[in-house]
């Protein structure tokens, strides 16, 4: 279990001020101007040392996303796009951090952006985020009038502007490049990669976009020294991250928690338990959405990090545990979610366009129960069809919770089928 003193985000909770000089007191814009005096590399070898994988759901190393911007500033500038965009159903992480702790992440982009050559950063936030976005936009405004931001930037020499962005509400603006095609004021659409942003991004620019906590952690992680953050978690799993605990819990939460806790320590430390007891759980999805559903005997032993939940045919995503007990309906609850993704799909890619509401009517069907036994065999394989045949991940986020459903709970999808099949059999008799 974390300890206090190993916290990153001290204010999650929104118990103290959220403005400048009350962040100023928990630590943040400490020694900043003498992290950039150490220069591009030296910011960069710290991220790269400490681990940090990114915190948007791929969990890609942090370090060597940054160092594949070119070294040297051409013609071209360079910027940093940050994705606030955080629509997937059961992630709640970023909005605390834009609400209660703003200048972990406005202190982060800029160390960032100067660790990549960029004199930009641009915020993309939820266009739902109403609130976390007149928050945040005060708090840049506060970090202006302060100097920490604009001409000569905290005094580092350095100059640097912050700007926010507001988007529209599309799940699809979630994917890097359709964000940066939405922040340049087109249809939020994917693009074809490579070229990666790294090469061609925002504006045609070299451009790399992180997510709110991979760039909120940075300042803490160079302030308190890399082998502090690479010694918390599990090995190639380290560090501190946020969980959202959802659904059939007693207490749903946000927590700060060292990666790699077990589930079941998870919820019962800080969401007091599964809602009628640890035997009363029927499945979990343990990281948003989009991520395949695990039943509760895979659950005892689970430690929430990436490569073990990889191993469990399923994946960490953004860390939000969505939690199911027995009285869940649970393949309708998988149909919901192929009503999501069906809804948000751009409908660029021919098998996102037509197989996200194939995959959808066919489940609302399996709810029913109305459908063969052989029709579960055929909707897995048109999710193999979808998965890893389209630009973006929307195609894979729409076909794995199906996946999951299949793989864990069929007898349940075929029990429904006979069930209706013998009440149809009855009443024809009759």
């Amino acid at each position: 279990m974390l300890k206090d003193e190993d916290r990153i985000f001290t204010n999650l909770y929104g118990i103290e001020s959220w403005q400048l000089a009350a962040a100023r007191k928990r630590g943040d814009w400490d020694q900043t101007k003498d992290f950039i005096a150490k220069g591009r590399d030296w910011i960069i070898d710290q991220v790269k040392e400490s681990g940090l994988r990114g915190r948007g759901g791929a969990g890609f190393p942090t370090g060597l996303k940054w160092s594949f911007m070119p070294k040297e500033i051409g013609a071209r500038p360079h910027y940093l796009v940050i994705n606030a965009d955080e629509s997937e159903p059961g992630t709640c992480k970023d909005r605390d951090i834009m609400r209660h702790d703003p200048q972990k992440l406005i202190e982060g982009a800029l160390i960032a952006s100067f660790a990549m050559g960029a004199h930009a950063a641009y915020i993309y936030i939820r266009g739902e985020f109403y609130n976390e976005a007149m928050r945040l936009q005060a708090a840049i405004d506060e970090a202006y009038d302060a100097g920490l931001l604009g001409k000569n930037a905290c005094g580092s020499g350095w100059d640097f502007d912050l700007y926010l962005h507001r988007g529209a509400g599309a799940y699809i603006c979630g994917e890097e490049t359709a964000l940066i095609e939405s922040l340049e004021g087109k249809k939020g659409m994917p693009r074809l990669k490579p070229p990666f942003p790294a090469a061609v991004g925002l504006y045609g620019c070299p451009s790399t976009v992180n997510n709110v906590e991979s760039i909120a952690v940075v300042p803490t992680i160079l302030r308190r020294g890399a082998p502090w953050f690479a010694g918390l978690g599990r090995p190639k799993n380290v560090g501190t991250k946020l969980f959202c605990i959802s659904g059939h819990v007693n207490k749903p939460c946000n927590v700060e928690e060292e990666m790699g806790i077990p589930l079941r320590e998870l919820l019962e430390k800080h969401a007091g338990g599964v809602r009628g007891g640890w035997d009363n759980l029927l499945a979990v999805i343990p990281g948003g959405s989009s991520v395949p559903v695990l039943p509760a005997e895979q659950c005892d032993d689970l430690y929430m990090d990436f490569d073990t939940l990889r191993e469990k045919r399923s994946g960490l995503g953004t860390a939000a545990v969505i939690v199911m007990d027995k009285s869940t309906d649970i393949v309708k609850a998988i149909a919901r979610l192929s009503y999501f993704y069906k809804h948000e799909s751009c409908g660029q890619c021919t098998p996102c366009r037509e197989g996200t509401g194939w995959m959808w009517r066919v489940m609302e069907r399996m709810v029913r129960g109305e459908a063969d036994i052989g029709e579960i065999d055929i909707l897995e394989d048109v999710t193999r069809q979808v998965e890893g045949h389209t630009i973006c991940a929307l195609g894979d986020a729409a076909a794995w919770p199906i996946q999951g459903l299949i793989r864990h709970f069929r007898p349940e999808m075929e029990r429904r089928i006979k069930t209706r099949r013998g009440s149809v059999t009855a009443k024809a008799a009759e």
